[in-house]
């Protein structure tokens, strides 16, 4: 599975709408409104780069509000479940 992680910019009295219809897209895992430089952040996990291509460049411009995007792919995943999975196999 291929994550991607997507920092939006929206119209600030659009963001429900926006943050909504990001979450209507299919692939699109989590949307969470936060503080700071950007107005969401969008999850989207899919099997294929492909996939992630048509996503961003083509059902995230006509999402209502949206003003710009920095897309970021995750190349690997740290969690605290993958780092004690990790320590139980022997992987120092």
């Amino acid at each position: 599975m291929i994550t991607t992680i997507v920092l939006v910019n929206s119209e600030p009295r659009l963001i429900p709408k926006c943050a909504a219809a990001l979450a209507g897209i299919e692939g699109v895992t989590d949307v969470y409104s936060v503080s700071g430089e950007w107005d969401l952040v969008v999850i989207v996990k899919v099997k294929e780069y492909e996939d992630i291509a048509r996503i961003v460049t083509e059902h995230f411009p006509s999402v209502p509000g949206l003003v710009k995007t920095t897309t970021l792919t995750a190349f690997r995943a740290y969690s605290k479940a993958d780092l004690e999975q990790a320590w139980d196999m022997g992987v120092d």
